[in-house]
């Protein structure tokens, strides 16, 4: 049997990047077009270290948003839709056509050169689900400056950090979020509680008014300005400015990765890279072909999947990007994103899992989606795409019967992988595999199958291996670190924010060079898909046995009454740590216990046993991205197990709701002071 076409652009774009590269950068208007694709080299660090780097498109220069608005226009597609805005929250509905986009980046891009920011430059930008914030993007790209978006709300220590780490010569902001069913929160205080708490003083502070909200004063003698009002001025004095190109291997902007621990990494993404590999993922994987296509990504621009599928990707490919104010439950409930799918007619959306577990929790026989589907509401929507965390097979089967049955012809769902360091999608199943060849070719190849539980194939430019932790390759089927052959695709990062020694210690220092880590575990099956199980220090080492947190999940997934489960390693004096599970179980049958370990007696082996298990409603915390805070609930069970239920645990910055975590406090409390925890403390 011939090989997929998927298999066969893979192939080519890890043989022979240059080639493959080269090509896809065709796609693409240059305004000095490179020569070469790719060129490696070495860098040598301050300490002496030296390293093999690499870079894309070395002599070429580009400007991102003349690709995203400007060559759209000029080509006829000034009066398409770029961006439909949808605020359930505030009661808003918006659209944007490209036309009006660039005359809005054009004109605050003028406003903001006016206000000192040039080419080289950085701008924070703090700023909610709103249009002015992608505006507010657009136009410091526009002019050549790079953008550090700080996620709407992080406290004013977290926003200082940022601030000091970028210099930025200026901040974007508005005068509130809007938190779901929370209401409108003031940004005012962590702004000015961040440039006062800054070594860095920033010069100028650009505030959008919002009428939910607003600041009490502007302050001009400290470099506040009012945005609306700035704007205003310069559309009567014609004031506009020109996309400025910059060399491809400049920044177009920096994403912070917070740890539980340490400052936070400053990903640096490179201009020509970062276009070529969206553009291409965009048609490639997503199946987004052009203008009349319609995008949703229900996630926040402060995260890389907002900076790359809200923003940039959509707009590259002359679509229609919905960039949605709101969440999946509770704006007013379970049907928000369906009513989305129906109203704007999307073809691709976007979600995490955790989102879709909110929804199947609030509505478990899908009420809405069926009640929307058998109308024919939901006919357009060719894919359902999942990625920011492990999906459960469950999740992937269920909804995968659903868009088939109510979606276009051969929709499914695609669950995918990738990080803020990848800047694109490093696996997942194509929907038009054969565009590698020729990205207008739309003739129709069944796509690879998906494997629920996997992630997908690599994505082309993404040479990923699995090795032990001496950096030797493994076999198909066996489970280990997941890594990444040199060179990273083009969208992926090549150093951090001025650290280029950090960039070498966080990743490429554990194998000595010859691998890019990813800090996350799995393996590779026979037919070549990938299965990303959990992060590398999530692997729970059982009397010398390698478990995954993911594989153990899985497992305790099979019990139809789990909606939700985090696995994490507990102390034990004879086998080094044992797995222990946390459950957002409401009424936790007696038997609970026995029948998970049975489930993983039959998935895993008996190794895998579970020491305890605690079930409760609402224990389980999160990022404001969907990710499992199992690091936190290790140490709230550690502390547990020496009777230090008061003792402060390290609670990253982007926890989604600080509350659930006292209350995993105190269900980890109660079960340490009666009955198996007890039971369980005596023992050891």
């Amino acid at each position: 049997m011939p090989p997929h076409p998927q298999d066969e652009a893979y192939d080519l774009s890890v043989k022979d990047p240059s080639k493959f590269w080269a090509h896809q950068a065709q796609q693409l208007t240059w305004h000095t077009t490179p020569t070469t694709a790719f060129r490696k080299s070495t860098r040598k660090l301050a300490s002496g270290t030296s390293h093999s780097t690499w870079t894309w498109f070395p002599d070429g220069e580009i400007s991102t948003t003349y690709n995203c608005i400007d060559r759209h226009v000029e080509n006829g597609h000034g009066d398409q839709t770029a961006i439909i805005w949808d605020s359930p929250v505030s009661g808003s509905k918006q659209k944007i056509s490209y036309s009006e986009l660039q005359e809005e980046v054009a004109t605050l891009a003028g406003v903001l050169r006016e206000q000192g920011v040039k080419k080289g430059d950085t701008v924070i930008v703090y700023m909610p689900m709103i249009p002015a914030t992608l505006i507010g993007i657009l136009a410091v790209a526009r002019l050549g400056a790079i953008h550090a978006v700080v996620f709407g709300g992080f406290s004013a220590s977290s926003l200082a950090q940022r601030i000091e780490a970028s210099q930025p010569a200026a901040i974007l902001t508005a005068s509130c979020g809007i938190e779901g069913a929370k209401g409108p929160i003031p940004y005012q205080p962590m702004v000015r509680g961040a440039i006062e708490q800054s070594p860095h003083k920033v010069a100028k502070t650009l505030v959008w008014q919002r009428e939910q909200s607003q600041w009490e004063d502007i302050r001009k003698e400290e470099g506040e300005r009012d945005w609306k009002t700035l704007m205003e001025d310069a559309r009567k004095r014609g004031v506009k400015a020109d996309n400025v190109p910059v060399k491809s291997g400049d920044g177009l902007y920096i994403i912070y990765t917070s740890g539980t621990t340490g400052l936070p990494k400053g990903v640096l993404r490179e201009a020509g890279g970062h276009a070529v590999g969206l553009n291409l993922s965009i048609r490639y994987l997503f199946g987004i072909r052009g203008p009349g296509d319609v995008m949703f990504t229900a996630s926040d621009v402060g995260w890389v999947v907002g900076h790359s599928y809200i923003l940039y990707a959509p707009l590259l490919a002359g679509a229609t990007t919905v960039l949605f104010e709101g969440k999946p439950v509770g704006t007013p409930d379970a049907s928000t994103f369906w009513r989305i799918l129906e109203e704007y007619k999307v073809n691709t959306f976007f979600t995490a899992p955790t989102a879709l577990r909110a929804v199947r929790k609030e509505d478990p026989e899908n009420k809405h989606f069926k009640t929307r589907g058998e109308k024919g509401g939901l006919r357009q929507l060719r894919s359902l795409f999942l990625a920011g965390e492990r999906s459960e097979p469950s999740i992937v089967t269920m909804y995968n019967d659903l868009v088939k049955q109510h979606g276009a012809p051969n929709a499914q769902v695609i669950d995918h992988w990738w990080s803020s360091e990848s800047g694109s999608p490093m696996t997942g199943i194509a929907l038009l595999p054969k565009t590698t060849s020729n990205l207008s070719d739309h003739e129709f190849v069944e796509p690879l199958k998906i494997k629920p539980g996997s992630a997908g194939k690599p994505m082309p430019g993404f040479d990923i291996r699995t090795v032990d932790d001496e950096g030797k390759e493994l076999s198909k089927g066996t489970m280990g670190n997941i890594v990444l052959g040199i060179p990273f695709a083009p969208s992926g990062f090549t150093t951090l924010w001025r650290d280029d020694e950090r960039f070498y210690k966080s990743y490429l220092k554990r194998f000595n060079g010859e691998w890019i880590d990813t800090g996350d575990a799995g393996m590779i099956d026979e037919d070549g898909y990938v299965h990303v199980m959990s992060r590398s220090d999530d692997v729970i080492n059982v009397a010398a046995h390698r478990l995954s947190t993911g594989a153990i999940e899985q497992a305790i997934g099979s019990n139809p009454s789990v909606t939700e489960v985090a696995v994490v390693p507990m102390p034990d004096q004879m086998k080094g740590h044992v797995p222990f599970a946390f459950l957002t179980l409401p009424d936790a049958p007696s038997d609970l216990l026995k029948d998970l370990n049975g489930r993983l007696r039959h998935h895993i082996g008996p190794i895998a046993s579970l020491g305890g298990v605690i079930s409760a409603p609402g224990i389980i915390p999160k990022t404001r991205s969907g990710k499992t805070l199992r690091r936190v609930l290790k140490e709230l069970l550690e502390n547990g197990l020496e009777g230090e239920f008061g003792k402060e645990v390290n609670v990253p910055a982007t926890v989604e709701d600080p509350a659930v975590v006292e209350k995993a406090r105190v269900a980890v409390k109660d079960y340490f002071t009666s009955g198996d925890g007890k039971k369980m403390k005596a023992k050891l």
